[in-house]
């Protein structure tokens, strides 16, 4: 039995992606080891979202070939898209598939061992229409389970690689969503994350549904007990779209809701398609109508032009939201989109410093967040044991409140009642009460 190897870099989609491509090579009878075995193929997932993506890519790429000489390396994702002659030229890759075409990666690999020569499978990835198929994953984790619903994103802002990478928006069937949540429930699932590259235009390159009816459908389904969204755009929290979920009981009250700049004059620079006071009405919307709901962001810093004024403008709005959590990136310029070559770039010391000061206003933030549900019983899904903390074990709550408590690995995958603690940096410590 040939043996083959997965490292994935980036984004959820892309960890869905690995696990659907893990999938199509065990039915084509291969041996699944780890990373740093030997393997008769290495498979790397690629991201490019930053400068540090690509290199970290490049890394892997080559470590694979050290591991074993006479691999066959696949290189995939979305670096192996926007750059798929500098990737072939790599020394050791055999066979650069993009971010389509990745069904097909058994018989590139025959056609491969056949002919002993290297492929280069990318095609314009702007002309794909239909959302690829790979099949349904079976996870590793019994904990969450994350679903692909949509590809591509037509949104274009102007320091993001993204669309060039995955092409125009594509929605996947709503059958086929809901044959891999009855799936999952009977692989004893309880919570699933509805996740894709800009999931709020579901539906739209199709015309026959949307994201919320897509949501409903999925609520109807026996044995799932928790629902989340990847993130999402600002201007999809429509006061229809609240009072809608406010009904669904499954929908965990947390939401992703992407900022990158709380600046408008960065936000338009940035080609984003909302404002500051549109994306606070939207915050507030949630939290008028939903109990104990979490917002969490993305933000970005050191963006072309962004001045010291408009980064405390920044700091100010994210003070007044209050985030539960929140990623900080640091702009790095990606080759072939208009922010690339703006004026006034960053030096790379005042991009760290900015990043930390919004690191720890964040942290802040989160532990004021935390602080609130003190005192308070809380159903939690335990996800895993603490790494280095023997006889405890981890999980969320409906609000995405990172929760640790003793326990062992039986727990794993249960919904536990909770008495919350003590918050403690981004978690809280709680106490089993009972099972749910």
């Amino acid at each position: 039995m040939k043996k083959v190897a997965f490292y994935t870099l980036g984004c959820k989609v892309n960890q869905y992606e690995t696990q659907a491509l893990i999938n199509i090579f065990k039915d084509a009878g291969y041996e699944i080891v780890d990373f740093s075995e030997t393997a008769d193929i290495y498979l790397i997932n690629t991201c490019t979202v930053t400068s540090l993506s690509d290199r970290k890519s490049r890394q892997m790429i080559r470590r694979a070939k050290k591991l074993n000489s006479d691999s066959i390396v696949v290189v995939t994702g979305c670096y192996a898209q926007t750059a798929s002659e500098e990737v072939s030229q790599i020394e050791g890759v055999n066979l650069v598939v993009g971010t389509k075409d990745r069904s097909k990666i058994i018989q590139y690999i025959n056609e491969i061992e056949d002919k002993k020569k290297k492929i280069n499978a990318v095609g314009d990835i702007m002309k794909q229409k239909t959302f690829e198929e790979l099949g349904f994953g079976i996870y590793k984790e019994r904990a969450r389970a994350f679903i692909k619903v949509q590809e591509g994103c037509n949104q274009f802002c102007s320091y993001c690689i993204i669309p060039y990478a995955r092409g125009p928006i594509r929605s996947r069937s709503e059958e086929n969503v809901i044959k891999e949540v009855k799936k999952l429930v009977d692989s004893g699932y309880k919570e699933i994350v509805l996740t894709g590259i800009h999931i709020g235009s579901y539906g739209k390159d199709t015309n026959t549904t949307s994201l919320i009816e897509l949501i409903k459908k999925v609520h109807e389904i026996d044995g799932i007990e928790r629902i989340r969204l990847g993130s999402i755009e600002p201007n999809y929290i429509s006061n229809e779209f609240v009072k809608t979920i406010k009904h669904l009981k499954k929908m965990c009250p947390h939401y992703h809701i992407s900022l990158q700049s709380g600046c408008d004059e960065t936000l338009k620079r940035m080609n984003r398609k909302y404002t500051t006071l549109e994306y606070k009405n939207s915050v507030y919307n949630l939290r008028k109508e939903i109990e104990d709901v979490a917002i969490s962001t993305d933000v970005m810093v050191g963006f072309p032009g962004e001045t010291e004024e408009e980064f405390q403008k920044t700091y100010n709005f994210i003070d007044e939201i209050s985030f539960s959590g929140m990623h900080v990136f640091k702009y790095s310029p990606r080759k072939g989109t208009p922010a690339a070559s703006f004026e006034g770039q960053i030096p790379a010391s005042e991009k760290e410093k900015r990043s930390n000061i919004l690191i720890e206003l964040s942290k802040r933030k989160t532990l004021e967040f935390n602080k609130k549900f003190i005192g308070r019983a809380m159903p939690v899904l335990i996800e895993q044991e603490v790494n280095g903390r023997k006889g405890y074990v981890e999980g969320f709550t409906p609000n995405y409140i990172k929760v640790i408590c003793e326990g062992d690995k039986n727990l794993k995958g249960e919904i536990v009642n909770v008495s919350l603690k003590e918050a403690v940096d981004d978690f809280i410590i709680g106490r089993v009460l009972d099972r749910d």
